[in-house]
């Protein structure tokens, strides 16, 4: 990473907490659609955001500057970084009072910077990204193809990072205009007091990346069959860390039972060992556990919440749009079904459930009983406990013999045994998505859907 550069310095900041940055490598086709999919969020916003770019060139802007204008009728302000070119200052988007241009020296590493940064009381996110240099892509050189272009970087709605960023990127425009700093720095300090009516709905930022990243693939069909895969593989990690992103949030979120993603996973992972799953099996059950939250808990007085009339979940459906994570979608749908068929959202029974949702259904209403019972009475055993309470529901809620595996698990735990709980590495979680997710999934689609 170029030294000074925002990215360098968020990292450096980041690189001692609990949190280092998820960085990885995306192609310029992926940014784009990434960016242009936050952009359009803004659109709909409940607030009205602050917006700090960097464009690396002026004349990367100006291909972007008709779609500016829009935003800036949303915006509060628009903060734009970029060297400058013919026309950067001249395009009627700069000439709007809300929108002011930095014109950054050509030596500055953030003139090699490729930021969008969105920061209001309903809506974060941010793409912070730098581009390869020469040397970075060795031998080979830099891609004759625009849509080759390499960068380094990562994205995210955390809003703590985004603000964070924020605070760089103020700081950095004020070596160049130290007024327009002064009028950022309290446009933020207003966001941050101003309490939104109500935040955004990420899911549907997040069904609007996978949107955008599936149609922007149909752009690199004019490219050699070895960069098109190469690029279709970026953009279907980009789909994936979407879902990943949103489910991190939820996460973060949910202060009672903040590492419920990782410690689901694992708990699912491990009890699929136990009953001695292939290893496809398992991976699934990994990233159903890392994503079982982005669908709301559907039944159960004890564990849910009130249930859709449909297995089509909304927040599961999403998922679908993706042909590799049909597999995954349903099942998440279905991990509310219940043994004896009084569960939701498609009342199956026994093993019309699919295996996956059965274990994923058990660790993770174990998991929130654990968690519930360690905060209300932490003098007592919260595994004993809960164990006794799920083997009361054998038959009922839950399938006897998964609940008997659970009970092996219990045992180990208490002797010693440590779960692998870990946080994702975000930009690099392709490996969990298994070519077979798509094939099996067409089968247990058609029985979900026969009992709408």
């Amino acid at each position: 990473m170029l030294e000074g550069s925002i990215l360098q310095q968020l990292a450096t900041a980041q690189a001692n907490t609990n949190q280092p940055l998820n960085l990885g490598v995306y192609y310029k086709n992926t940014l784009v659609a990434l960016c242009h999919a936050l952009e359009d969020c803004i659109l709909t916003s409940n607030s009205p955001p602050l917006v700090i770019t960097a464009f690396q060139q002026g004349k990367w802007y100006l291909q972007e500057a008709e779609r500016y204008s829009q935003i800036a009728q949303k915006a509060k302000q628009i903060a734009i970084m970029a060297a400058p070119d013919t026309g950067f200052a001249e395009h009627p988007t700069s000439q709007m009072t809300n929108v002011d241009l930095v014109a950054l020296d050509p030596q500055d590493p953030v003139a090699q910077e490729w930021h969008l940064i969105i920061y209001s009381p309903s809506y974060t996110a941010m793409v912070l990204c730098q581009e390869l240099s020469a040397a970075d892509y060795g031998t080979a050189g830099k891609p004759t193809v625009d849509l080759e272009r390499k960068f380094y970087g990562f994205w995210t709605f955390e809003p703590a990072l985004v603000r964070e960023t924020v605070d760089l990127a103020i700081a950095h425009i004020g070596r160049y205009n130290s007024e327009l700093q002064q009028q950022l720095i309290a446009l933020v300090d207003a966001i941050a007091t101003d309490a939104p009516t109500e935040l955004d709905d990420l899911g549907h930022a997040v069904s609007r990346v996978v949107d955008y990243l599936q149609i922007s693939q149909s752009g690199v069909s004019q490219l050699e069959p070895s960069s098109q895969q190469i690029l279709d593989q970026n953009l279907v990690s980009n789909e994936l860390q979407a879902f990943l992103r949103l489910a991190q949030l939820i996460d973060i979120a949910d202060t009672e039972n903040p590492m419920a993603a990782a410690e689901i996973a694992a708990l699912a992972e491990t009890l699929g060992q136990l009953l001695d799953l292939p290893a496809w099996q398992l991976k699934r059950l990994r990233l159903a556990g890392l994503l079982h939250r982005i669908a709301p808990a559907t039944v159960g007085v004890q564990y849910g919440d009130e249930a859709p009339s449909c297995p089509l979940v909304p927040a599961a459906q999403v998922l679908r749009t993706m042909p590799r994570m049909q597999a995954i979608a349903h099942i998440i749908t279905h991990q509310n079904e219940w043994w004896n068929g009084s569960g939701q959202p498609a009342g199956l029974s026994g093993q019309e459930i699919p295996l996956e949702s059965r274990i994923l259904g058990l660790v993770a209403a174990f998991q929130k009983r654990v968690t519930q019972l360690q905060a209300s009475q932490p003098q007592h055993s919260p595994l004993t406990q809960a164990l006794t309470e799920f083997k009361q529901q054998q038959g009922q809620a839950w399938e006897p013999k998964l609940v008997d595996t659970l009970e092996l698990l219990v045992m180990g735990l208490q002797q010693g045994l440590e779960l692998p709980v870990t946080t994702p590495k975000i930009s690099t979680g392709m490996w969990l998505v298994d070519p077979q997710t798509s094939d099996d999934s067409k089968r247990q689609n058609q029985t979900a859907r026969s009992q709408v």
